[in-house]
């Protein structure tokens, strides 16, 4: 006989007898007998150890609890396999180990078929997709494993089976909007969303069949439902899914009349993977980590929402490893998150000095052996990114011994991560671009011939960023044309940011462009940065570059507006305010009280700052600093080092600080 098992509901098992649809129900006996059933097909055909179930089952075990446990899995095998001549081992409730295991198929509960009926109706034209989901939907017969609702062994599978069936039913409402059954459709999302007020998936189908009905009042209507709705019982916004939807609705855009555009064969293999990778690798599984990591890093690099995605994800990532209270794997994890960076400040400091403590801790438990120099040179790369903009001594360390370790193991990828670090450590001074264009030199060498894309991209722009800071502006060009190219054909949508800043720049430094002009290259490429994830790079950028365009011809006064958003450049920002308002002695003590710039890409443009306002005040002891710090970048222009504006040449600056001494 064929059985077959049923968890969408109340836990029960049918005698198939070889048809597709369950028969006769087969007797399980008492609550128990069923509650080992249900936590052997929790398990996935997994042995589940005889504690375990013990443990499961009660929550002070009787002394002849793993008597009883045997007793119930016989009983369940006589019920199961009632053919089964005597003393001959069972095949489908196994002893193994030790523990037991349900060898079940994955067409033989009803669960892992919905799952396979869903994944598979991804690849159906919509009729068959629509009829395919109201089948696999018509199996529930209520809440998932019901009668053991109670047990926190089922709260993760249920809580799964329900995300899916939800999932499900917004599935089949796509593929109903797709096969032109708009108003067929509005009963159920309308029961759907009141049921399930937080699915902001469900909303936004409602709304999209009540607009292709005509109704398009109504579509609006139901978009700001959900919006009092999230608001009033989550405390949420809308996302950018329903956002997006509203404003459509209100433009009338054409493309909510057409249907969705089926699924390409890739986004069929990624839904299709994903499923059976979730259905056969164990939920606490190390194996998930090391995936996840990857996935998390593959997110940093599609766009802005998906760079905000990975911060949260990889530190969760992180304390996820340190559970095991295994440094290796923890070291693993961090060490493989290697995204390039090319700012040289922090988007979360936060985040970055917990990243860095765990691994500290990561490298203090790895074992000594020459077999983990690789991962002890990807922790050491992680701190030397990851301590960026700070002056501890700690970041230009461990760049340096990351890249000495990569260099003897003569592993390209390890390589590539320890040149980004010893890039983010190679601000600490003035007059450091050349030493930046040789490791953009190298990144871009090592990358090209060993296929690393994202690093390859990484050292054009680190190109782009010091060949400008030198003023060899034909040579920056022809690495930001590389940039976009590879961007383009390696779908790095970030990438443009720091191009179009550059274009401004490079418009700034022509000399050709009158203030107004390059004020406005800089707010058009300040819209780039909506979105775009980086509040590291964005934050106060605007206004510094605005700043950066009126001092540019030479003066050293000029107006700013301390209702700006200034980010962390305030502080160099207020002197001017200060000596605009005509309160110099507090203009003088404001710029005495600034810490040395950060050691950043816009080292040179604080230098410059400083001395604009000192040549004002005539303040020589500033002077005298100013000229000491910008004395090693002669020869270079003051802030184009960034790849996104400039104050002009470093010699220029130096001659009116000379002058503004002497004549002091």
């Amino acid at each position: 006989m064929g059985v077959v098992f049923g968890v969408l509901g109340p836990v029960t098992a049918w005698d198939a007898a070889g048809a597709d649809v369950a028969g006769a129900p087969i007797a399980l006996k008492g609550p128990r007998h069923r509650a080992v059933l249900a936590r052997l097909i929790i398990a996935r055909r997994r042995v589940v150890p005889v504690g375990l179930l013990v443990d499961d089952l009660w929550d002070v075990p009787p002394p002849g609890a793993v008597g009883a446990i045997r007793t119930f899995v016989a009983a369940l095998r006589r019920a199961l396999e009632p053919d089964r001549p005597p003393r001959t081992a069972s095949r489908l409730l196994v002893t193994e180990g030790p523990g037991y295991a349900l060898r079940a198929e994955p067409g033989e509960v009803d669960a892992w078929r919905f799952e396979q009926a869903v994944s598979g109706a991804a690849e159906l034209p919509p009729a068959r997709a629509q009829a395919a989901l109201d089948e696999a939907l018509s199996w529930w017969r209520g809440p998932a494993y019901a009668d053991f609702a109670a047990e926190h062994w089922t709260r993760a599978e249920r809580s799964r089976l329900a995300e899916l069936r939800l999932h499900a039913v917004e599935r089949r409402a796509q593929a109903r909007l797709d096969a032109g059954l708009a108003a067929e459709t509005v009963p159920d999302l309308d029961a759907h969303v009141s049921e399930h007020p937080w699915r902001e998936s469900g909303w936004r189908l409602l709304a999209l069949a009540l607009y292709r009905t005509g109704r398009q009042a109504d579509a609006l209507a139901v978009l700001r439902r959900a919006r009092d709705i999230l608001a009033g019982q989550l405390g949420l916004d809308p996302g950018p899914e329903l956002r997006r939807m509203e404003s459509s609705v209100l433009a009338q855009d054409p493309g909510l009349d057409r249907p969705a555009e089926p699924e390409s064969a890739a986004a069929r293999l990624w839904t299709r993977a994903a499923a059976d990778y979730d259905r056969t690798v164990a939920a606490s599984a190390r194996t998930r980590l090391d995936s996840t990591i990857g996935l998390i890093r593959d997110l940093a690099v599609t766009g802005g929402p998906g760079l905000e995605a990975a911060r949260g994800h990889r530190l969760a990532a992180v304390a996820a490893a340190e559970e095991f209270g295994d440094p290796e794997l923890t070291a693993r994890v961090i060490g493989a998150y290697d995204v390039p960076a090319v700012w040289t400040r922090s988007d979360d400091p936060e985040l970055a000095r917990r990243i860095v403590a765990a691994a500290e801790r990561a490298l203090a438990g790895l074992p000594p052996e020459p077999a983990h120099d690789a991962t002890r040179a990807r922790l050491l790369s992680t701190i030397a990114l990851e301590m960026r903009g700070t002056r501890s001594p700690r970041g230009p360390e461990a760049a340096a011994e990351a890249e000495a370790l990569a260099r003897r193991l003569d592993d390209p990828a390890v390589l590539a991560f320890a040149l980004n670090g010893a890039f983010m450590q190679s601000c600490t001074r003035a007059g450091l671009a050349a030493r930046r264009d040789a490791i953009g030199a190298e990144l871009v060498e090592v990358s090209a011939r060993h296929g690393l894309a994202s690093f390859e991209v990484l050292g054009h722009l680190v190109r782009v960023q010091a060949r400008g800071g030198l003023g060899d502006f034909a040579t920056a060009d022809v690495h930001a044309a590389e940039v976009d190219r590879l961007a383009e054909r390696h779908e790095r949508p970030l990438v443009g940011v720091f191009t179009q800043w550059y274009a401004a720049l490079r418009l700034a430094a022509s000399g050709r462009a009158s203030v107004a002009e390059t004020e406005a290259a800089y707010r058009a490429a300040a819209g780039s940065l909506d979105g775009a994830g980086m509040p590291g790079l964005s934050a106060g950028l605007l206004p510094l570059a605005l700043l950066s365009a009126r001092l540019l011809g030479g003066r050293n006064r000029v107006e700013v507006d301390m209702d700006d958003d200034w980010g962390p450049y305030r502080p160099w920002a207020e002197p001017f305010a200060l000596l605009n308002a005509g309160r110099r002695d507090e203009a003088k003590a404001a710029l005495h009280a600034l810490p040395e710039p950060p050691a950043d890409l816009m080292y040179e443009a604080m230098c410059c700052l400083e001395a604009a306002v000192a040549l004002e005040l005539g303040d020589t002891p500033l002077l005298e600093r100013a000229r000491s710090r910008l004395l090693p970048a002669a020869g270079e222009l003051a802030g184009a080092g960034s790849g996104l504006l400039t104050l002009g040449p470093v010699d220029a600056w130096l001659a009116r600080i000379e002058r503004g001494i002497a004549g002091g």
